[in-house]
């Protein structure tokens, strides 16, 4: 299968289906274009001539072919969360550009793990129970973690503190004079919550758990818990995550319908973490605190290969750093 093939499908030209899978230069095509090319190329079965790739370098790689699995920790599947989506691809390019192979996507629910036998290593996308981690060590320890919620060094795992981004977020609402402020997410052992609550205790404003909403962080229900909150007499709303925010505007514009209408002292501002794609397109434009996801991904290959190789034994934590996005969906009081 050649890249020309990839080019005709897609409708582009050889050299830029050559530079997105090959990750030479990154601003090569958008995002939307980026995922039609890897599509296709999962479509088409494609696997890169290493040999020509090496002789135009001038050497050779002798580096093995690994068959990894990924684990979807807290969803069924990636389409559910736009975060794990845009991380997940930030992993296969980087498996490719190694000349490994996902060996097959699982997520916990059938908690049947047989297959992973065949693996060589495992990359887990988000927070995964004790005793399905427990169960997955029974295949192999060449284990890497990757998400918002770090473990107590039970496998190699990257993050982007979950909590931190949640003080960054919340920080930023009080700078602009808000105290009522609620929460729309996970509340179960969640970083994220606990960022929430430690930031309100920090600065003496009392819990209310009326401005509380639990979630399973996704569009619907991020949109029916906005519906409920904005009956509370709240100014602001921190969301765990993007694709929640994105719900809440939903209900907020059902709320607010007339966009030529200055009704900003009325608005209920909105902050979130993650800075998925849609975030950069949403209406209004969502302030929200970035996770370097592509960082991330190409990390998590990385110490995965390192731990396969027997470069290292000790369990690692590789901590990324977040950044606020100020956007349109705040206002000052």
């Amino acid at each position: 299968m050649s890249l020309k093939e990839i080019a005709q499908m897609v409708g582009v030209a050889p050299s830029t289906v050559s530079r997105v899978l090959n990750n030479t230069v990154s601003t090569c095509a958008s995002p939307e274009l980026k995922e039609k090319i890897w599509e296709a190329a999962r479509t088409l079965n494609y696997v890169p001539d290493i040999n020509a790739r090496n002789l135009k370098k001038r050497k050779h790689d002798q580096e093995k072919k690994y068959k990894i699995a990924i684990i979807l920790a807290r969803f069924n599947s990636l389409e559910t969360d736009p975060f794990f989506l845009e991380l997940f691809q930030s992993i296969e390019e980087s498996l490719f550009s190694h000349s490994c192979t996902i060996q097959l996507i699982e997520n916990t629910e059938h908690k049947n793990f047989y297959e992973l036998k065949e693996v060589d290593g495992i990359i887990i996308l988000g927070r995964c129970p004790d005793e399905i981690l427990n169960c997955i060590r029974k295949y192999t320890h060449n284990i890497v973690g990757i998400g918002r919620n770090p473990t107590s060094y039970k496998m190699d795992e990257i993050i982007c503190n979950g909590k931190t981004a949640a003080i960054t977020a919340m920080e930023y609402l009080l700078s602009l004079g808000h105290r009522e402020i609620g929460y729309i997410g996970d509340c179960s052992s969640e970083s994220r919550y606990v960022g929430y609550c430690e930031t309100l205790i920090d600065r003496n404003i009392p819990l209310n758990y009326n401005y509380i909403r639990s979630t399973d962080q996704t569009y619907d229900s991020g949109y029916k818990a906005m519906q409920e909150l904005r009956q509370q007499n709240i100014t602001a709303v921190f969301c765990a995550n993007d694709i929640s925010a994105l719900g809440a505007f939903k209900a907020l514009s059902e709320l607010y319908p007339d966009a030529d209408i200055d009704k900003r002292n009325k608005k209920i501002s909105v902050i979130s973490i993650d800075n998925i794609s849609k975030s950069q397109t949403s209406s209004p434009l969502l302030t929200t605190v970035s996770i370097p996801k592509e960082d991330m991904g190409r990390m998590a290959v990385n110490v995965l290969l390192d731990r396969i190789r027997h470069n290292h034994s000790e369990c690692l934590r590789v901590e990324f750093p977040c950044k606020l996005i100020e956007r349109d969906s705040c206002y000052s009081l």
